[in-house]
C-alpha cells in the first residue's frame, strides 16, 4: 500500500514517519473535527478513500472537487446520513460515533443542503421553529419565537428582511439562504455545513451569502463549504480541501493555493505547484 504523510497540511512540520494510509493517528487537539483513515462504500463502490481531514474552529475550509468525487458523500457521512464504512471521527480531540442526524446535531453540526428545506407557505417564524415550537401553558409562545427568530437574524447581520413574518416564498434567494443557516445555528451549532450556497444566486445575493460566512467564522463557528464557485472559494475560504474520485488529494492553509492549481487539482488530483497528499517520500 503506497504511503501518505501522517501530516495533511501543507505547511511544513517536523513529524515522525509516514503513518500507512488509512492509520488512524489521534488528531491535534486545536481542531474542532478530524476525520481519520474514514472511508465509505456502498457494495462495489468506494466513493471515499481513506480521508483524513481536520476542521478548526472559527474557520471557512472550502471542500472542492469535480462532480463525483465525494465532496457530498463526505459531508452526509459528517452529518449523520451515511455512517462511514471504516475509519474514525474525533470531536475536540474525543472519538465520537456518529450515525444518525440526531447524533451530529447532539455535537453541533448543522447542514444546509443546497435545496435549504424551507416551507414556502410559511413565514420566516414559523420556519425556524419548524417540529421544535416553543409552547407556554399549552399554547405557542409566538412572542418568544419572533423575538428570538429577530435577534438570530440581527447577530448573523441580516438586515434585509423587512420582516420576520414575511412568508418565505416571497424572498430571494440570498434571503432564503440566511434563513436556512439562521436556522442551523439557532440551535447553538459550531460546525455549519453549506452545500453549493451561492448556485444560481445574483451578484449582490451570492456577497451578502458570502458576509454571512464571513460572519460565521468570525463568531468561532467552524464552516465546511462545497462550491464550484473558486471565486467564491478565493473571497471567503480560510483553508481548501480538495476532491478526486474519492480521495482527499491536498488540503491546507487558502495562501498554498491559486486558482490554476486549484482547477489542477480538482480535474487531474495534482499540480506542480501544490504538493500532494499521496506523494509517496523516499
Amino acid at each position: 500500500m503506497e504511503a501518505t504523510p501522517e501530516n495533511n497540511d501543507l505547511t511544513s512540520s517536523p513529524q515522525g514517519p509516514s503513518e500507512p494510509a488509512g492509520s488512524e493517528v489521534a488528531p491535534s487537539t486545536d481542531v474542532l473535527l478530524s476525520l481519520r483513515g474514514i472511508t465509505k462504500s456502498f457494495g462495489a463502490v468506494q466513493a471515499l478513500q481513506h480521508v483524513d481531514l481536520d476542521i478548526p474552529a472559527g474557520q471557512v475550509t472550502a471542500l472542492i472537487g469535480d462532480n463525483g468525487a465525494g465532496k457530498s458523500t463526505l459531508i452526509k457521512t459528517i452529518a449523520g446520513i451515511w455512517a462511514p464504512t471504516s475509519g474514525s471521527m474525533y470531536w475536540e480531540g474525543q472519538e465520537v460515533h456518529i450515525h444518525t442526524p440526531r447524533d451530529a446535531t447532539h455535537y453541533g453540526i448543522a447542514t444546509v443542503y443546497q435545496d435549504l428545506a424551507l416551507c414556502d407557505n410559511l413565514d420566516i417564524v414559523q420556519n425556524m421553529y419548524l417540529g421544535r415550537e416553543e409552547t407556554k401553558m399549552a399554547l405557542l409562545d409566538e412572542i418568544t419565537m419572533e423575538l428570538v427568530t429577530t435577534q438570530t437574524l440581527k447577530d448573523l447581520a441580516v438586515s434585509s428582511v423587512k420582516s420576520v413574518r414575511q412568508v418565505v416564498g416571497s424572498l430571494s434567494g440570498g434571503q432564503r439562504q440566511a434563513v436556512a443557516v439562521a436556522r442551523a445555528v439557532m440551535s447553538e451549532s459550531r460546525l455549519v455545513i453549506l452545500d453549493e450556497p451561492t448556485a444560481a444566486l445574483g451578484v449582490s445575493q451570492t456577497a451578502q451569502v458570502l458576509e454571512l460566512i464571513r460572519t460565521l467564522s468570525s463568531r468561532g463557528i467552524a464552516v465546511i463549504v462545497i462550491s464550484h464557485n473558486l471565486n467564491d472559494v478565493f473571497s471567503v475560504a480560510d483553508r481548501i480541501a480538495v476532491m478526486y474520485l474519492g480521495t482527499l488529494v491536498s488540503h491546507g492553509p487558502i495562501a498554498n493555493y491559486d486558482r490554476n492549481s486549484a482547477v489542477e487539482m480538482i480535474t487531474t488530483g495534482r499540480s506542480d505547484r501544490v504538493p500532494s497528499l499521496h506523494t509517496s517520500s523516499n
